[in-house]
């Protein structure tokens, strides 16, 4: 019974570990309203936490479209790891320019969200060089002038170049409806966010 409930506690402290990670970050964003990167920085340039978050939206629109596939590694003995060795498969999209209507990003800490939204008003969600890593991704896409089976080293759209030999695709632009994602990193050179709230919720997005 008492190693019972020393486990419950320890599964606590861990889940609050988690969630006061998880506010700074996002508290931080709250202030500045926008997030300053590197330029034409990818995922893969920062050890990833190995937490997925969803991210969902009305509405994408975006020029100077890329896509390719990409490895993401977690800091060496993360907790997350599991049996992946610390890395995970992701797809790697990176726009130049994009703006989302009514964005909703999820994280489960174990037993709550945290909850981020932004842009359900007149003013949209605006990010340039805008890249996200990521594991699934669903909803009714449309293209301008694609180019399909390109080697991931020598696309051009979006100024962001990934490994020799990788399969790739590029377009002028992309306009992606009803989108969902299962996301591991998202980088940006300058994302807005208006109307931003962020809370702890039941519910994810």
């Amino acid at each position: 019974m008492a190693n019972e409930e020393s486990g419950s506690v320890r599964r606590g402290r861990v889940r609050a570990r988690r969630a006061a990670v998880m506010a700074v970050p996002a508290t931080l964003a709250a202030a500045t309203l926008a997030v300053l990167t590197a330029e034409g920085a990818l995922g893969v340039q920062f050890a990833i936490s190995g937490m997925p978050f969803t991210v969902t939206a009305t509405e994408l629109n975006g020029t100077g479209f890329e896509q390719f596939g990409a490895l993401d590694h977690m800091a060496p003995g993360s907790p997350n790891e599991g049996d992946t060795g610390g890395q995970v498969l992701v797809v790697t999209s990176a726009i130049k320019n994009a703006t989302l209507t009514k964005l909703c990003q999820s994280v489960d800490l174990g037993g709550t969200n945290l909850l981020i939204t932004a842009g359900g008003g007149a003013e949209k969600v605006s990010a340039t060089d805008l890249t996200t890593d990521s594991t699934e991704l669903s909803g009714n896409a449309a293209f301008d002038n694609i180019e399909i089976g390109n080697d991931a080293s020598t696309l051009t759209k979006a100024g962001v170049q990934g490994p020799k030999g990788v399969f790739s695709q590029q377009a002028d632009t992309v306009r992606i409806a009803d989108l969902r994602q299962t996301n591991y990193a998202t980088t940006a050179a300058v994302f807005k966010l208006p109307g931003l709230k962020l809370r702890f919720s039941d519910k994810g997005c």
